[in-house]
């Protein structure tokens, strides 16, 4: 694999759907704090970011972003807490599912990930990303399923196998 499984947040902040009726000038803004956050300036793209959402709050797109960038910083409970309210706020999105999913997964709530991407997945069908961060998801819960019974049956060979392989797949 070429990324490391369920670490694939949805970077693409100009997929959301509701971004066709936003203003171009809402996406020209959203893409240069981006751009100033990567450039090695994380503070003042966040500074810049608090504002415009202030200016206007109703906007998904800008507290995507801002969701995103505080999940790069480290700074997962802020973004968790940024999507969660994206859900509530924007239930149509599938965007704020899968990110909510990645981070979930990351605390190592498999569960709670397999519902939210169950959920994005509901919304849109063809969301790739969902699609591939799910089949992540249903490999650790194989990974969990087959450790549990190689304990209760006493590791037998084929069970062993298929915890190997399952490790193999995601990387450990």
């Amino acid at each position: 694999m070429s990324r490391p499984p369920l670490r694939r947040i949805a970077l693409a902040i100009f997929c959301l759907a509701c971004l066709s009726t936003a203003p171009a000038a809402q996406g020209d803004l959203a893409r240069e704090i981006e751009r100033q956050f990567r450039a090695g300036e994380p503070d003042q793209a966040m500074q810049r970011l608090e504002v415009a959402i202030a200016r206007t709050p109703d906007q998904p797109r800008l507290r995507f972003l801002r969701a995103l960038l505080l999940a790069e910083s480290g700074r997962t409970t802020e973004a968790v807490a940024v999507l969660e309210q994206l859900t509530q706020d924007h239930p149509d999105l599938p965007e704020p599912y899968n990110n909510l999913a990645v981070l979930h997964a990351a605390r190592g709530d498999i569960d709670r990930a397999r519902d939210l991407l169950e959920r994005a997945l509901r919304i849109d069908p063809g969301y790739l990303t969902a699609l591939e961060n799910l089949g992540d998801v249903h490999v650790r819960l194989a990974e969990r399923a087959y450790a549990q019974a190689g304990a209760a049956a006493g590791a037998a060979d084929k069970l062993s196998r298929k915890l190997r392989q399952t490790r193999e797949v995601i990387g450990r």
